[in-house]
């Protein structure tokens, strides 16, 4: 973690040193750190659709087989198996993203950024945003984003209660960890969207081609 956060701290400064804004170096380091992490981020989507679209099948099986554990976990295997789904896919890139993730969050949240950081209506990048324009901006992009999200219908009360939460405990945080969030939330938004329809435009091609 420690190395992590050397190598954000440098990049934020470099971005600093360029633009004399700290508030433009977080906006840059965070489309960068987006960027590196897109990959991931389609891979993530790619098995959270496959599950959703498993779910009719997964859901006769658990009740075709739930006096039979045994094999309904033998049959839950041959259905992976059979539409060559890795049931922790979704998990996975997510968990490789998590130290990157924390790093930033630590950096952002401890940074001094100096009395003169100021950014847009921003007063001090180091102090909460007293206007709560930064924690609204985050609570409505983080809606947005997980709207577009792929999901488990079940959960679709997270859709409403994550957003709040999050727009909430931001209240708190230093502006410049509120920007990086915010940012990102946007920039993840766009990249769901592209996301979406590759692989929308992928399906139907293949439906076609079947």
């Amino acid at each position: 973690m420690s190395f992590l956060k050397e190598i954000i701290i440098s990049i934020l400064q470099f971005f600093y040193t360029y633009t004399g804004s700290w508030g433009l170096a977080i906006v840059l380091l965070t489309i960068v750190i987006r960027v590196l992490l897109h990959p991931l981020t389609v891979s993530q989507t790619k098995s959270m659709v496959a599950m959703r679209d498993l779910q009719p099948k997964m859901k006769e099986l658990q009740e075709k087989y739930k006096n039979q554990p045994e094999e309904y976990q033998k049959r839950m295997l041959a259905l992976y198996q059979e539409h060559k789904i890795n049931p922790l896919g979704g998990c996975l890139p997510l968990l490789l993203q998590m130290p990157i993730l924390f790093a930033l969050f630590y950096v952002l949240r401890e940074f001094d950024f100096g009395t003169q950081s100021g950014f847009l209506w921003i007063q001090s990048l180091g102090q909460p945003d007293t206007t709560y324009l930064l924690p609204l901006l985050i609570g409505v992009s983080q809606y947005l984003q997980m709207a577009l999200t792929p999901t488990d219908p079940s959960q679709k009360s997270m859709q409403y209660i994550m957003p709040a939460f999050i727009a909430f405990i931001s209240v708190q945080f230093p502006a410049g960890l509120s920007l990086y969030w915010a940012v990102s939330n946007i920039i993840g938004y766009l990249q769901q969207m592209i996301i979406n329809r590759t692989i929308s435009r992928s399906g139907h091609e293949g439906s076609v081609a079947n």
